[in-house]
Parts: C-alpha cells; structure tokens; sequence
C-alpha cells in the first residue's frame, strides 16, 4: 500500500493536487490541520473513511501516521487523451468504459479480456470504482502492463469528446436494448460496461448511440458482468474477423 502518513504531510499532498485515492481518518481526531483536511478533501472529492484505532493501526501499520494516511494510487494513469490517440492509430479503433465497476477481481478480469481481446485502451470513472490496485493487477494477469488506462472524473463530458472524436458509443444494458449480435461492431466503438448491481447509469445510458443485451436461457436475468464483457468484446473480435 502506497501511503502518504501525518497530518502535515497529508494535507501538504492534498493541496498540492498529488494523486490520492483516499483517507483513512482516526475516530474523534480534531485541530485546525484535521478541519483543513476535511475541507481540502471535499474539494478535491477525495474520500475520508473514519476508522477505530484497532483498524486504523492494523491498516495503516506506522506509528507516524498521527491518526491520518492518505492511499496513493498503485497505478499511475494515462490521459484521456492518450487513449483516444492510441485507439485512432490503429486501424480497428476500441475502447473500453468500466462505469463503476467496483469489485476488484471482477475489474481485473475485465482488463484480462481487453488485453486478449485488442482494446487500445481503458476508461475508468474516479467515483464508485475499483482502485487499480495490487488484486486488480494480479487477477488481470500481467493485463495491467500492456493496456494503457485512464481515469475521468465526468463520464458523460468525456462520451461527448469520444463522439467528437468519431467514436460509436455501445453501452450494455437490459432495457431497451438490441441483441448484441445486431451492431455493427465494425465501426470505432467505445463500449460501456457497468457497476455490477445497477449496470451502466441512466445519465450514461441515454448518451449511446446503440445500448445491447446478451439474450438469456435461465431463470436469472443478467451473467457476471465480467463474463459478460468477455461476450461483447469478443463479439467484437468476430465482427472485425480477428483470426487469432
């Protein structure tokens, strides 16, 4: 775990715009730096998780840490940017859009399938996401190094600068949807997945151009959302007449 430990030091970092994706917060801490913590923290949209000290210790494992450590990310990111350039070089353009994907072995199996399956690159939403962490990279086997991945904070601003940028936007969804095997994949295809309970925002949904389905045989109603990107991905493939 990647930290950032003190008050001092946290806050430092904070304001100085350093990547963090939380702040593990000792119950009952007070003073000026804590109230200043609290506030940097909102302004930034940094989490603050207030623990007790039998957690905070075993977490956090420093006897500096004063009651505050802040969780540096364990990947650094790409640009926006950086993606959509990576995707345009190739001659079958793909990206793919995680919104909201929390559990960390499902986003790193997630990331296996888009390395086997050629995504040029990976969307991530800040907000309600799985931390690109040490579980991500090894469920991801090694996925991890060979696909570039970028963080947004404002999924529908960054759908609008994919359009721009000629992409199709897909986006899995159970309602209102067609069978996956009716769109034409062919085309440069931004393909949005999403969190594992809700699936893909309605504020999301309604900015695709296409939403798809993968039909189902059995008494339940949707598969893993892992298993089910595999599915489209390699639908993908298919389309695009990828041989292997």
């Amino acid at each position: 775990m990647n930290l950032i430990v003190g008050r001092k030091p946290v806050l430092e970092a904070i304001n100085s715009g350093e990547e963090i994706e939380q702040i593990y917060l000792l119950y009952g801490q007070k003073g000026n730096i804590i109230d200043a913590i609290r506030v940097a923290a909102k302004k930034r949209e940094i989490k603050i998780n207030q623990i007790p000290l039998e957690k905070f210790r075993t977490l956090i494992q420093n006897t500096n840490a004063q009651g505050v450590a802040a969780i540096k990310p364990a990947y650094k990111f790409h640009s926006l940017d950086d993606i959509i350039s990576e995707a345009k070089s190739s001659s079958n353009p793909l990206i793919l859009i995680l919104d909201s994907i929390q559990d960390t072995h499902n986003a790193g199996a997630i990331l296996r399938s888009a390395e086997c399956s050629g995504v040029n690159g990976i969307i991530v939403t800040k907000h309600n996401s799985a931390p690109i962490n040490a579980t991500v990279v090894k469920t991801s086997a090694g996925a991890t190094e060979h696909v570039k991945i970028a963080q947004v904070n404002n999924l529908a601003n960054t759908i609008k600068v994919l359009k721009e940028s000629g992409f199709w936007i897909v986006g899995s969804s159970l309602d209102n949807a067609k069978l996956y095997t009716e769109v034409d994949f062919t085309l440069p295809i931004a393909l949005i997945v999403g969190n594992e309970e809700k699936g893909i925002r309605k504020l999301t949904a309604d900015k695709c151009d296409f939403l798809v389905k993968i039909p189902m045989a059995g008494k339940l109603q949707s598969l893993n959302v892992s298993v089910a990107t595999g599915i489209l991905l390699f639908e993908v493939m298919r389309q695009r007449g990828a041989t292997g």
